[in-house]
Formats: C-alpha cells, structure tokens, sequence
C-alpha cells in the first residue's frame, strides 16, 4: 500500500501545477498571483475575473488538460469557493477517473 502514497502525491501535485496554469490562461491572472494562491484563497465572488461567465471556460479547460468529467451535478458554490476546495474536488474526479 505504501507504494502508492508517491503516486498520489506525485499526482496531486500535478493537479495543482495544472490548476494554476488554467486559472494563469483562463482567468489571464499573473504569475505573481497565481503563485500567492493558497488553500484558503477565495475563487468564486474574491476575484473578479472568476464570474459566471469564466467558470464554465474553467471547468471546461480542467476538463480538457486533466481528462476528467466534470458533471452539472458536480458544480456548486462550496466546490469554487476556495482554491483548496477546487484542488481537492479536482483530485477526487482524477482518483474516480481509470488510468488509460
């Protein structure tokens, strides 16, 4: 079991340079403000390039990059609000998603 602790952390941490790259070409946020972003970091209603007009580009751009499904079921305000939240929703779609 503990073989796959590296993997995992090794794919969170891809996660989050891939979330921070599409909210950098997104959101066109610099780089500056990209690397601030930390888990307690509002998104959705604290950033003013994050409207509802950009969320759905978002979403679809996550989708994309990390080859995930992101269903209108699964999109809600607790899931944007923080950039951990959005981080830790990303993860859980890619441990859901089977390699390959």
């Amino acid at each position: 079991m503990e073989t796959n602790l590296p993997a995992t952390t090794e794919q969170a941490s891809e996660t989050d340079l891939v979330l921070r790259q599409v909210l950098s070409d997104v959101l066109g946020l610099s780089p500056d403000r990209v690397a601030a972003l930390g888990s307690d970091t509002g998104l959705f209603g604290h950033l003013p390039e994050l409207d509802s007009m950009a969320v759905a580009g978002l979403l679809t751009e996550l989708e994309d990059r990390l080859d995930i499904l992101i269903e209108d079921d699964d999109v809600d305000g607790e899931m944007l609000e923080t950039y951990g939240g959005l981080l830790s929703f990303l993860n859980e779609k890619r441990a859901e998603t089977p390699a390959g």
